[in-house]
């Protein structure tokens, strides 16, 4: 890379934060320049680059594709600089951690185990955000996600936390009495499933039950389904290692294992060296996966 070919620095921010906020006044604003100055530059950025980076549309100016694959190689490396300029002067170093994973993940196997993280790092603040949904890992916000899939997320880094054993579920005194043999015997019983997720559906499916399932849906938060199967209110669709102590107790018996799935519970990360915080809590989920195992 010769770096006299790459445009001025001035015009590179201006596009940056126009990217980010998706307006040119929001951006002379984040600046602290006027929205006139912003559009000067980016005009010296396409000029630079001899291609259209930027397009009217209505009343307001959005990325062309190409605009689009800048925006986002510009904003990670700004990012990344803005990560180690706050490591190296120790200006991120009172952020809190920010967490983003699955409510039911949180509830069942991260928060029990918080209490000894604050045990052994007291100075370091958590932020945690139980969601279903993918949260987008940005400079200055989300440190860590912990994701259950296959570890197919390009452009970040990807490290399995916990391998995932699918498994359904119930209460003893849902099915008692009741012969289960096959996922067609299951059909007139109530199933939860967590808001935001088919897993459910995909497994019954799989196993070619598809008649009047839908009818005996409770779609709830991810914190709560375990909690009405345990009072015996349906059936779930769980993994194994967040109800290994149901089992042993005997408040949660397995009715089908649904088989060998490529999955897990993966710590994601954007590219790049974390915060000594963020660091400090990788490394101990590292020490609760040899725990768990």
């Amino acid at each position: 890379m010769n770096l006299r070919d790459l445009p001025p620095s001035a015009s590179l921010r201006a596009f940056a934060a126009f990217a980010e906020v998706g307006s040119v006044t929001g951006a002379g604003a984040a600046l602290g320049v006027s929205h006139a100055a912003i559009s000067q530059q980016l005009r010296a950025l396409e000029d630079h680059l001899g291609i259209a980076l930027l397009e009217r549309r209505g009343r307001g100016v959005a990325l062309t594709e190409a605009g689009d694959e800048l925006a986002t190689a510009v904003t990670g490396a700004f990012g990344l600089i803005g990560d180690a300029v706050a490591r190296i002067t120790g200006r991120g170093a009172g952020r809190p951690v920010q967490i983003t994973t699955t409510p039911m993940f949180a509830a069942h196997w991260l928060m029990p185990r918080l209490a000894g993280f604050r045990r052994r790092f007291p100075d370091v603040e958590i932020m945690l955000n139980p969601s279903p949904q993918v949260v987008e890992l940005t400079p200055g916000g989300v440190d860590i996600a912990i994701r259950h899939g296959k570890g197919h997320w390009p452009g970040l880094d990807v490290e399995l936390l916990l391998p995932a054993e699918h498994v359904i579920v119930a209460a003893p005194e849902l099915v008692k009495g009741r012969r289960i043999d096959r996922p067609d015997d299951l059909l007139e019983l109530p199933w939860l499933q967590e808001v935001g997720t088919n897993e459910v559906d995909e497994w019954l499916a799989g196993q070619g039950v598809t008649e009047g399932r839908a009818r005996f849906h409770s779609h709830l938060p991810g914190n709560f389904v375990l909690e009405a199967a345990r009072r015996g209110e349906g059936l779930a669709a769980t993994t194994r290692v967040l109800i290994e102590e149901d089992i042993a107790s005997g408040s949660l018996v397995v009715l089908f294992n649904r088989g060998t799935i490529a999955e897990g519970y993966h710590i994601v990360t954007r590219p790049g060296p974390l915060r000594p915080p963020a660091a400090a809590f990788v490394r101990w989920l590292r020490a609760e996966k040899s725990r768990s195992g």
